[in-house]
């Protein structure tokens, strides 16, 4: 008996790396999974199917059960026909995790609009439109006085928490995840749809020239990078042993899993009046006092 047994999800992105390990510990948990990948490369070109149909075939042999599906998720139509598909296909959806993903890195100032959009639509698009399908699937059955219990779990990156030089696109796709995946949990919680989020460190093919120098420790040691790290946290989220949790960001590296607080308030300034420039200038020490971050002259950083 797995805990997913029953339920029925989508992973997105799951050919390879992380949405591959994901794919394969929820079929091991029970889940029946569509495996949705264009098969393109790190940069969104191409297409080969052979790594998704692997994945299918690899849930199969382990006695499991997989569909592929090759349609594009950053498509209103190709979401759509995701959510579909698993729906058609085992009479129901449970749980859909966003993972699929592309990268265009480069500075601010060198960066083409092309780059822009296109990692814009394929992350911050393509998780929505996703879970736009899905939550509107849920709120029909629980308007329709079916009790749903559903998951969705996007994919944040911690360059989305904290910014990173030469991934403008890429960070703010990821903090756009981070906002939607807050507002979801939100706005489906009377639907019976919790919504969280991970911001995953593993080596892939999009990580590989950030960590890719971080090898296999060798036979017997622990890989805090590998990405299979990653699914049991997923797993977790989507089954109801997390239903209690929803609205969010977790960031998992290794065997260490951190819930992440969101934006606080650091310091203050208050008086009875409207403040001028110059008085701002005067009790900028004091507004700044208690932010843990904030370097000369760089406040925020």
């Amino acid at each position: 008996m797995g805990i997913l047994d029953g339920k029925v999800a989508i992973v997105t992105g799951a050919g390879r790396g992380i949405g591959r390990g994901e794919a394969m510990l929820l079929a091991a948990e029970g889940a029946k999974v569509v495996v949705n990948d264009l098969g393109a490369d790190v940069t969104g070109a191409g297409g080969d199917k052979s790594p998704a149909q692997k994945s299918v075939d690899d849930i199969i042999a382990n006695g499991g059960e997989a569909i592929i599906n090759a349609d594009d998720i950053s498509s209103w139509q190709g979401a759509k026909n995701v959510i579909d598909e698993a729906i058609s296909t085992w009479g129901k959806l449970d749980i859909v995790v966003n993972n699929a993903g592309i990268l265009r890195d480069k500075m601010s100032f060198n960066i083409d609009e092309s780059d822009w959009d296109d990692v814009i639509r394929v992350h911050l698009k393509g998780h929505f439109a996703m879970a736009r399908h899905a939550a509107a699937y849920w709120r029909e059955r629980s308007k329709a006085g079916e009790e749903v219990k559903a998951a969705i779990v996007n994919t944040s990156s911690e360059s989305g928490i904290y910014g990173n030089p030469g991934q403008a696109n890429y960070s703010a796709a990821k903090a756009g995840i981070a906002s939607l995946t807050w507002v979801m949990a939100r706005e489906l919680q009377r639907y019976g749809v919790r919504v969280n989020a991970i911001a995953p460190r593993a080596r892939t093919r999009m990580t590989e020239n950030l960590f890719g120098s971080f090898s296999d420790p060798g036979e017997g040691k622990f890989d805090a990078y590998d990405p299979l790290n990653v699914a049991p946290m997923v797993a977790f989220l989507a089954s109801d042993l997390a239903s209690d949790i929803s609205g969010q960001i977790f960031v998992v590296y290794g065997g260490e899993i951190t819930v992440m607080q969101g934006f606080t308030p650091a310091g203050e300034l208050k008086k009875d009046a409207r403040w001028t420039p110059s008085e701002l200038a005067e009790h900028k020490a004091e507004l700044f006092a208690n932010h843990p971050s904030v370097l000369p002259g760089m406040p925020g950083f």
